[in-house]
Parts: structure tokens; C-alpha cells; sequence
């Protein structure tokens, strides 16, 4: 069997990024605007206005970059996934926050303040915004440099000694943020930038300063940051899981590859020895995500005779190979104590009926004994084998039985067929070649696929071995749009 594992899809790919690339452009060219009028100004340390005006070019500039790295987010879309995830459930996407209507409406006049601290005549001039991000009235009075790190969050007392500091001492520009705490202890984080007025004699004569109200921006960026690290993880869940459920199927596998050959002593009427041809394959469903519950087995029993079997376990994940697993190793187990077809599928629906978590599931059950060449079998709610013989195919006519686990007590026919030397029989699930949106409940259609394999019943009966035929078959349904996982085993009588 060739190894179940295939390749994950990528992440589904961003939006158009027609409209976003322009975007990013006039955020360039704007940016670069606003680069050339603020070299333009021409610093006067005595001149308030243009002060102001270069203050505001910094302010712009700190806008259009955020901005940019904005555009540039949405340009990439979501985070892209890595090898082995693809198909991973989509996350739940987690809403940003939304400032309520009366902090919208007066955010642009709310957000940007400016301050001016005159260290000569110990004065503060503080504009009507400052004020507000800071939640203070005129009435209280502006904050002076000493008073402004009560305001500060302990842990940012540091950051803000440091920029005043480098400010007033070296003539350093400033800019960075810190949090502060209002009188109504609502926190804020503010970003500030200014720069030291010089005096004549080259000292420092005051200092000025635009401070900016970014909560809104971090709390959003916050947000952003930890719902990737949730995708992130998420995706890694299901990687691992995937992980599990590929190497357990690969455990629980008959780990032969290519056919399987089975010796035999002939058909009764046949003084010849005779061998029974098998080979196999498990086709992923069409997303690749996650690993099924379907499984195939052959293997020869104690008396002589060679068990067949195929099966499906609804659900997908570690979950879903876990119970594959119990139920191929029970399978085996009463095969090799000699219990029949219908009895066995009976003894895995009382299996699946009291199991910890709930499941549904299908099989089919072969006894093909050698010495006589009569195929006993038994199913579950599973498409019949089909068999090849001169040419032609056909479906053989199913015993009574329902799907594994719903309901209790529930009794499995079964049914004898006599296999000539040349015979070919194949075993599958129903997802093998289903016809996409075919509804199983519909006698009219095809739901399980079997018609398009018994059409290639000229080409099934001219092969050469069973490994031949696997090939065909996976020819013709290997590409199908599969909603679910299939395998496919054939066994070839040796004439």
C-alpha cells in the first residue's frame, strides 16, 4: 500500500490586491509628501507656529506609517499555513473591538494633544486635547514634568525618565510611548514625540511635544497578534493530529506493498495448485486534512483459507483511526478463532453499539477458501464486492445487514459464491468514486461509484495481476473530487 500521507494544501489565498496595492501606493507617495514639507520647515525655536507645523509633519508621518503597516497586513491576508495543516478547519475569526458611537464621533479631536513645558519661567501650556486624553480639566491644571509621571504606569517610569531625560540633557528628539492611568482609572497609552527649544547660550529653554492617544490602535494590534498565535496554534493541533492518525493508520495496515500473494491447493476439480492475487490502495479524501476510518485487510487464517475485508468508520482524525484500529484487530482476532462472516459482523456492531464514544460504520467481510474456491461473505451496510469473470462484471446480490452500531442485536445475513480460476473480485468503500452531490438514499444513483468501476471490466479482465488492476482503478477514481476517503482492494484467482 502506498503510504497514506499527502501533501497539505497551502492557506486560500488573500484578496484581490488590485485595490490594496493602490492604496499602499498614495500611502507612499503621501508619505513622502509630508517627508518634503517637513524638511522644508525651517526649524525656528522661536517661532510657536512652526513648531507646531513641524510637529504636526511628525505626527502625519507617524499616521501614514501605521497606516502602511496596516494596508500591508491586509495585503497578506491571514498568516500562511505551514507544510501538513491544509486542511485544517477554518478558525473562528475574533471580532476587533469597537469604540462606542460617542468616542467615534469626537475620536480625531480626542486622540492628538500637544504640551509645551517652559523650564525658564515654569510655565505649562497644554492644548484643550492633551487634557482630554489625559482626563483632566483646564480647571486642574496642566501637568509639569515632575507631575506627569503619576500619571504613568509604574512600569513605564523608566521609559518615560529616559525620553525626557535624553530630551532635556543631550537635546535628543523625542519619541516613544507609555501608559498612563486617568483619574477615572481608565488606562491609555499614549505615543509622544517633541523635541528641546534652545536658548541662545544653547541650553535648554523648554521643551514641546505631540502626544497621541494610540490605545485604540495597540488594543487592535493586540487583538490581531493573538488571534494569529490562536491560528497558529490550532494549525499545529492539527498537524499533530494528522501526525497521529497517519502513523496509526500505517501501524494498523497490512504493511505489505504491491500484491500479496496467497498459496492454495487448487479448486476441488482442479488437480493444480491455485494462489489468490491481492493488492491494495488508500486514497485520501480530495482536502487531504485529515485521515479516515477506512481500512483494507487481507491475510491468510490457521485452516488454510484467506480473510478480505474493507471497512469505514465515519468521522476523520486520531478518533476516527483509533476506532478503525479496534475494529480491524477484533476482525482479525475472531477470523483467526474461526468465526463466520455473519457472525463476526455481528460481534463488531455490539462492539461499536457499546463503545465509549459513539460511531457508525460500514464492512465487508470475504472467507475465500482455496481447496474449494467458495467465498463466504457478510456485510454491513457496505457496497457489495464486485466480480469480473469472462469480460463482464457484476455486483453480488448482498445478504441482509445493517451499518455497524445502529442498532443492537441487529442480525447480519450472509452469502455464498463460487470464484473460478481467473476470477476477479473487488473490494471498496463508498467513497471511492461517488459522484459528487449524489445522494446515497437515491436508487437512482450511482452514490457508492460501482458502475464506473464495473465499466472497466474489459480492461480488469485483461490484466495481469492484481497490482495491475489497482493501477486502473486509481486511474480512472483517483482524480474524483472525494468528500471522503476510499480504498480499493482486488484479489485475483491464479489459474
Amino acid at each position: 500500500m502506498p503510504s497514506p500521507t499527502s501533501t497539505d494544501r497551502s492557506a486560500a489565498q488573500p484578496p484581490e490586491r488590485g485595490p490594496v496595492d493602490a492604496l499602499i501606493s498614495q500611502t507612499r507617495r503621501l508619505r513622502g509628501g509630508v517627508d518634503a514639507v517637513r524638511r522644508d520647515t525651517v526649524s525656528d525655536e522661536d517661532d510657536a507656529g512652526l513648531r507646531w507645523r513641524r510637529a504636526l509633519c511628525d505626527l502625519a508621518v507617524h499616521h501614514l506609517d501605521d497606516l502602511g503597516q496596516q494596508l500591508g497586513q491586509l495585503r497578506e491576508g491571514l498568516p500562511p499555513e505551514e507544510p501538513g495543516a491544509d486542511g485544517v478547519p477554518g478558525a473562528t475569526a475574533i471580532p476587533l473591538p469597537t469604540a462606542p458611537p460617542e468616542r467615534r464621533r469626537s475620536s480625531l479631536l480626542s486622540r492628538v494633544g500637544s504640551a509645551e513645558w517652559n523650564l525658564l519661567a515654569d510655565e505649562v501650556d497644554w492644548s484643550e486635547e492633551l487634557f482630554r486624553i489625559f482626563g483632566r480639566t483646564p480647571e486642574e491644571g496642566a501637568l509639569s514634568l515632575d507631575e506627569l509621571p503619576s500619571f504613568v504606569l509604574p512600569t513605564d517610569h523608566s521609559q518615560l525618565t529616559t525620553m525626557v531625560t535624553d530630551c532635556l540633557v543631550e537635546g535628543k528628539p523625542i519619541d516613544g510611548e507609555f501608559r498612563i492611568v486617568r483619574a477615572d482609572g481608565a488606562e491609555r497609552t499614549v505615543h509622544m514625540t517633541g523635541e528641546p527649544v534652545l536658548d541662545a547660550d544653547g541650553c535648554t529653554a523648554s521643551m514641546w511635544a505631540v502626544l497621541r492617544d494610540v490605545s485604540e490602535l495597540r488594543r487592535s494590534q493586540q487583538v490581531v497578534h493573538e488571534t494569529q498565535a490562536s491560528l497558529q496554534r490550532e494549525r499545529h493541533a492539527a498537524q499533530t493530529e494528522r501526525r497521529l492518525a497517519v502513523e496509526l493508520q500505517e501501524a494498523v495496515l497490512p504493511p505489505w506493498r504491491g500484491s500479496l500473494r496467497f498459496p492454495g491447493t487448487g479448486p476441488a476439480t482442479l488437480d493444480v495448485p491455485a494462489t489468490l492475487d491481492v493488492a491494495a490502495h488508500y486514497l485520501p479524501c480530495a482536502t487531504g486534512a485529515l485521515i479516515g476510518g477506512d481500512w483494507y485487510d487481507a491475510m491468510p487464517l490457521p485452516d488454510g483459507r484467506a480473510l478480505l475485508s474493507v471497512g469505514d468508520l465515519t468521522g476523520h482524525g486520531v478518533t476516527a483511526t483509533s476506532g478503525m484500529a479496534m475494529l480491524l484487530g477484533a476482525l482479525r482476532g475472531m477470523a483467526v478463532a474461526g468465526v463466520t462472516p455473519g457472525q463476526l459482523m455481528g460481534c463488531l456492531n455490539h462492539l461499536l453499539d457499546t463503545a465509549s464514544q459513539p460511531a457508525l460504520g460500514s464492512a465487508v467481510c470475504c472467507l475465500y477458501d482455496p481447496a474449494t474456491g467458495a467465498l463466504t461473505w457478510s456485510q454491513a451496510g457496505h457496497p457489495a464486492p464486485l466480480l469480473f469473470r469472462n469480460g463482464a462484471g457484476r455486483a453480488l446480490s448482498a445478504p441482509e445487514g445493517v451499518l455497524l452500531g445502529a442498532t443492537s442485536g441487529a442480525a447480519f445475513g450472509q452469502a455464498e459464491e463460487q470464484l473460478l480460476p481467473g476470477d476477479l473480485l473487488v473490494l471498496h468503500t463508498d467513497g471511492l468514486a461517488r459522484r459528487h452531490g449524489a445522494d446515497p438514499a437515491d436508487p437512482d444513483q450511482d452514490s457508492t461509484g460501482a458502475q464506473r468501476v464495473l465499466d472497466l471490466a474489459p480492461r480488469l479482465t485483461a490484466a495481469r495481476s492484481a497490482q495491475e488492476c489497482v493501477r486502473i482503478v486509481v486511474e480512472e477514481c483517483g482524480g474524483t473530487e472525494r468528500e471522503d476517503d476510499a480504498c480499493v482492494l482486488v484479489a485475483r484467482v491464479g489459474s
